[in-house]
């Protein structure tokens, strides 16, 4: 895995002081700074619906260094011999043998663990990264239900899908509060958020986060999350994700679910991962002690983005 390399140009970058005040009660403020001034390791999910893990790597190996993600067997950090940094131009890349997508963000379908023949539901699922990963995971059997609410997002989505080989998806454009539909097995909500654990790659996030619009991101999160949750079946699966650090938006959402639903049961997550510390008190916020089921990484944690994590059953 690549060491850590600040961003450059960024080193006089200054946060807004509630950035800074409300982010030194959640984190170690100057390890996290360190880390999301820093770039963010390049890495790749190997699609084997086209070919098999060791083909790509051995492909790969020639002109890249493949470092194993620990907690997706598909994944792989990825450096370039000689310096490259166009990961996303190669044979193999176009071919779709493989996607390039962040390491934090392979988590959540693997969470879901969604099986062959089983009737899954991705609600915001542009440009495709996880919705293709789940496709992968079901064999390509089974229906998934790829939707999204922007027919621009869409656009990425259907391209993405087909230069993956998916076979077994119907893309569907509505709003995730409002989608309708039948019984699914399993459930994934990564929900539009924040972004503030996007930072390393959008560095335009530091000087749009405003602590006002956070309690209106939740406000729609809710909606989001209470809709899915009502689409899934008994004994079903949703897993709730987020690239957001803010608690409201995360621990605040999976509380709210546990405790307006009598039958949502936040299930453990168990991976080979370094994880931070599950909020359960914040300023005025109380949560649940259930929340510390889920999993909160922080840049620092796997050098990675920061994210979010809940699995929820229905009882």
């Amino acid at each position: 895995m690549p060491k850590l390399k600040p961003i450059p140009g960024t080193e006089d970058i200054e946060f807004k002081p509630k950035f800074v005040e409300r982010y030194s009660k959640l984190t170690d403020w100057d390890v996290f700074r360190k880390y999301t001034l820093s770039f963010l390791p390049k890495s790749i999910r190997i699609n084997t619906l086209k070919k098999s893990i060791d083909e790509i790597k051995n492909r790969l190996s020639k002109d890249w260094i493949l470092t194993p993600v620990p907690w997706c067997k598909e994944g792989f950090w990825i450096e370039h011999k000689k310096g490259r940094l166009d990961v996303g131009n190669t044979v193999e890349h176009n071919l779709g043998y493989y996607y390039v997508q962040e390491a934090a963000s392979m988590i959540p379908p693997i969470v879901l663990n969604p099986k062959p023949g089983e009737k899954v539901l991705d609600l915001c699922a542009s440009p495709g990264s996880k919705a293709s990963q789940i496709a992968q995971y079901m064999k390509n059997k089974g229906v998934l239900v790829a939707n999204d609410f922007s027919g621009m997002r869409l656009a990425a989505l259907g391209i993405n899908l087909q230069r993956l080989g998916i076979s077994n998806c119907v893309i569907t454009q509505r709003k995730g509060e409002h989608f309708k539909g039948n019984e699914f097995d399993k459930i994934l909500l990564d929900a539009p958020c924040s972004g503030t654990g996007t930072i390393r790659k959008s560095i335009k996030t530091i000087r749009m986060w405003n602590p006002n619009t956070i309690k209106s991101i939740a406000g729609m999160q809710k909606s989001l999350i209470r809709n899915a949750f009502n689409l899934l079946k008994k004994g079903g699966i949703l897993v709730y994700s987020t690239c957001s650090l803010e608690p409201e938006e995360n621990e605040g959402i999976v509380d709210w679910l546990i405790k307006n639903n009598n039958d949502a049961n936040i299930e453990e997550i168990k991976l080979n991962i370094q994880r931070g510390k599950i909020i359960t008190e914040f300023e005025k916020y109380s949560y649940s002690k259930e929340v510390e089921k889920c999993l909160r990484l922080w840049p620092q944690d796997n050098d990675t983005e920061g994210f979010f994590v809940a699995k929820i059953s229905k009882r």
